[in-house]
């Protein structure tokens, strides 16, 4: 629960469409049903709209910017905000814009927090103090175990600092109750497949860029004993890329050119998962979280993930999904085959096992939660 008369600035560089915009919309929806006024510190974008449905007001700074003027600029803007809107607790969703937050929190004595939404490289001395800023708020979010992980080993001393709350999935949104038939079918004749024809979808929802391991999939789909009843969709952007091109033509070396699709972008990601039989998540370099495979388990499919990073906490093996060892070959086609190979009650099984987690442990309702549970200890009790 949030204090009275509570007031929230959240950071962000813009309002697009992607998942940490996601998140911030949605922490701003719940803060203002919960009572709350919220505010969004940001460029702005596609989001606008949504957020102010929700009750949010965006202050529009250039957040997106990494100048040092402009950042030091932003510092005074954001103090301006906090002191003028009485601002009770600022929370920063990225590096750039963390700079501006810090020095602003601190000069107007409020407290802060940053959420850790991704594992930053750093090669050099630099690029790490740069990542840095998001472990020199008062408490730090990591996005899973993984991300908390990553950062105890990255930056010393920032430990204590860390709590681990999980991404939140619109359990409401990605429920198979709310997708219709006629939705679904659209899906399925996006991506060239008629009404009647009776193979298995295999889906990576996906950007199509090589870390997401789509080839991986290809060579994976040409092993499997299902090859034949079997369809594999890769949606995501990129469509005209060399990438894209590049599996395609792994597709047809394999004698699979028209069993794999590269439909592009999807605008109805809910109708894409219950269009698929199985979903599939196969990086081969750790992410930090996971989202597809929270979302797919939210729309009551199993997945089948590398057992890398977050994504492996978002499932219980053999029971809502697969973990499969990343870039193994002959592995990914014996998961996919089982997969494939069960009964449609099984099935259904593991994908109810799978929604039941998600509503438990990963929905917006939980993450907010526990992020609002997390304000209130700063609130009471100050700065650590």
């Amino acid at each position: 629960m949030l204090p009275a008369k509570f007031t929230l600035l959240q950071v962000t560089p813009a309002l697009d469409a992607g998942g940490v915009e996601a998140l911030t919309v949605d922490v701003a929806r719940a803060a203002a049903e919960a009572g709350a006024r919220s505010l969004v510190a940001s460029r702005g974008g596609r989001l606008e709209g949504e957020l102010a449905r929700g009750g949010g007001e965006l202050i529009r700074l250039p957040m997106d910017s990494r100048n040092p003027l402009t950042l030091l600029a932003n510092a005074a803007r954001l103090e301006t905000v906090i002191r003028e809107q009485g601002v009770s607790l600022v929370h920063v969703r990225s590096r750039a814009p963390a700079f501006s937050a810090l020095r602003a929190a601190r000069r107007a004595g409020v407290p802060i927090v940053a959420t850790y939404h991704g594992i930053y490289s750093a090669r050099s001395g630099l690029k790490r103090w740069y990542n840095a800023v998001m472990t020199r708020a008062d408490r730090v979010i990591a996005n899973s175990g993984f991300t908390r992980d990553h950062i105890a080993a990255e930056h010393a001393g920032a430990a204590a600092r860390v709590a681990v709350i999980p991404e939140g999935v619109d359990t409401a949104l990605f429920d198979p109750a709310a997708v219709g038939p006629e939705r679904v079918a659209a899906i399925r004749a996006a991506w060239g497949l008629p009404a009647d024809d009776p193979r298995k979808v295999i889906l990576v929802a996906a950007r199509l860029t090589g870390w997401k391991g789509h080839k991986v999939m290809v060579e994976a789909l040409a092993g499997m004993a299902a090859r034949t009843d079997t369809v594999l969709v890769f949606a995501g952007t990129g469509e005209s890329s060399a990438y894209a091109d590049g599996l395609r033509a792994d597709a047809a070396r394999l004698g699979l050119a028209e069993a794999v699709r590269l439909p592009g972008p999807c605008d109805d990601m809910p109708a894409a998962y219950a269009a698929a039989d199985i979903v599939a998540s196969p990086s081969v370099q750790a992410e930090s979280f996971g989202r597809t495979v929270a979302e797919a388990g939210a729309m009551g499919r199993p997945t089948v993930v590398s057992g890398i990073g977050g994504a492996p906490e978002i499932i219980v093996d053999g029971v809502s999904g697969w973990l499969t060892p990343a870039g193994d070959g002959a592995a990914w086609v014996r998961a996919l085959d089982h997969a494939m190979g069960l009964s449609p009650e099984d099935r259904a099984a593991m994908g109810l096992s799978a929604r039941n987690l998600i509503l438990s442990r990963f929905s917006v309702a939980a993450m907010c939660a526990a992020t609002f549970d997390l304000y209130g200890q700063l609130c009471d009790t100050g700065r650590p």
